[in-house]
């Protein structure tokens, strides 16, 4: 498997597209306005505790208080009969060192820790953790343990004194004790940095800011499969070669200036992509379709045949059906960013098998996503469920805003629905006040149907109240927007 990483960047905004075989699998989009701060540590001050909820409202500097759970406070592992509260940890106006651990999303504040971690490509340092640790997505035992073994190796090298512990991270797989050991002296020199800011730092303040998202995508994102960086701004070309150089120098010969005049996210349609990511609706190479819904709750994701009627028989046709919906299922969810609690709504199979084949294919398609992911098998009622860590807003979320028009509902209220709403409201003014005429107000829609399908309603309504009743068109009114005049 191929794949490049373009980079877009403008004063405004930088875009980043992760493209695996020439189709759009991630895209990162981050504003100057509003960057993301997910791995950003502040000296916060804590504002509010609140006993009821075990949690606590820090103010990190951001418009709204960050909310950190008790704990997230109390050392990593405490067992239960020695957890306290959080009225016994923190108290108000109290000065906290704290970590964002995800995004301010919709209306909640981020969330944060006070387990502190700062990472690298090979490791991630966790000053108040004694232990080391290899990722979980590395499954070879030998290979976990050797890991291991060089760790312990490129800590006994250090020059600078290592207190806390490593995380192997995913990246490592295969890189020898040196490369871990540039890694580790690295995260050592940075921590002696935040070490001393916690000191000085007034709160709130920011005392460790996380790479600019085009380098933390050259950290996290490259793999061995990435066969080129592509670039747009020349300034900052400069700026990810010099830092590919310091930490990632097999990097380098694969990153390069993009000097074309098409603009570079209309290379593999990258931007067509992007806009059909914002709809309910995505089509399967077999004529089948999802349906998309993102929720308070959850995000529902229901497969349909659609156009595709197969060859051999029903069961088949729903099989293959549900085996492309795997695929690109897992594609929308790295594409969307869509996170938390996902429940996909495959078409009902009898086999057993195929059930297991197609939960196969999902699992198999999630392991190249870089969140994590939990995959539960098929429900009573046929449902798949499954949770994906969510750290920062979706696609929509970063790109759009509630309709003001429906409120974000995603429907109207029908013009039938607004007169006869007309209706009972002009009797409740004719039963309190006392006018001569009434002019109603609305939107095109809906005064063309009190002119003509419920004009005999309206001429009923006017010898009812014995008064006229004008009608008057809003363009600017919405289909729900109306209003009485009295005269």
């Amino acid at each position: 498997m191929s794949g490049e990483v373009l980079i877009n960047l403008t004063p405004m905004e930088t875009r980043v597209a992760v493209v695996e075989n020439g189709v759009l699998q991630e895209a990162f989009i981050e504003r100057a306005r509003r960057r993301g701060i997910v791995g950003n540590i502040y000296k916060g001050k804590v504002v509010r505790v609140l006993p009821g909820m075990q949690a606590a409202f820090v103010d990190i500097g951001l418009d709204r208080a960050a909310f950190i759970h008790a704990h997230e406070v109390m050392p990593a592992g405490t067992p239960v009969d020695e957890q306290v509260t959080i009225a016994q940890l923190l108290h108000e106006g109290q000065a906290l060192v704290v970590q964002v651990t995800k995004d301010p999303i919709g209306s909640k504040g981020a969330r944060l820790t006070t387990h502190l971690s700062v990472p690298s490509r090979y490791l991630v340092y966790m000053p108040d953790s004694p232990h080391h640790g290899v990722s979980q997505r590395i499954e070879d035992e030998l290979e976990r343990e050797r890991l291991r073994g060089l760790v312990e190796a490129a800590g006994a090298e250090q020059q600078l004194e290592v207190s806390g512990g490593f995380i192997v991270r995913t990246a490592a797989e295969g890189v020898g004790v040196d490369e871990l050991a540039a890694a580790m002296h690295f995260l050592l020199r940075l921590w002696r940095r935040v070490s001393e800011r916690r000191v000085t730092a007034s709160a709130p303040s920011v005392i460790y800011d996380d790479l600019p998202l085009f380098m933390r995508t050259l950290r996290d994102v490259m793999r061995d499969d990435i066969e080129k960086v592509r670039i747009d701004s020349r300034e900052n070309y400069v700026k990810l070669i010099d830092f590919a150089r310091e930490f990632m120098p097999m990097a380098v010969a694969r990153i390069e200036h993009y000097a074309g005049e098409r603009p570079i996210f209309d290379l593999f349609s990258v931007e067509d992509e992007i806009q059909k990511a914002l709809g309910r609706k995505v089509q399967l190479k077999s004529g089948g379709y999802l349906v998309i819904d993102p929720t308070e709750a959850m995000t529902t994701i229901d497969v349909n045949t659609g156009g595709y009627v197969g060859h051999r028989n029903l069961e088949e046709t729903i099989f293959k059906t549900n085996l492309e919906a795997a695929t690109a299922i897992a594609r929308q969810l790295r594409l969307r960013n869509l996170g938390g609690i996902i429940i996909i709504d495959f078409i009902d199979m009898d086999e057993p098998e195929h059930q297991r084949q197609v939960l196969r294919m999902l699992e198999k398609s999630l392991e190249r996503d870089h969140a994590k992911t939990k995959c539960t098998g098929v429900t009573e009622l046929g449902l798949v469920q499954l949770t994906r860590k969510r750290t920062r807003e979706s696609l929509e979320q970063t790109l759009c805003e509630s309709c003001p028009t429906c409120a974000g509902r995603g429907t109207l209220k029908t013009p039938e629905s607004v007169c006869y709403e007309i209706f009972r409201e002009i009797l409740r003014e004719d039963r309190a006040y006392s006018a001569e005429t009434y002019a109603v107000l609305a939107s095109q829609a809906v005064v063309d149907r009190l002119l003509d399908e419920e004009s005999a309603a309206v001429a009923d309504l006017e010898a009812f109240i014995g008064k006229p009743i004008r009608f008057q068109v809003e363009t600017h009114y919405s289909q729900e927007q109306y209003d009485i005049v009295l005269m």
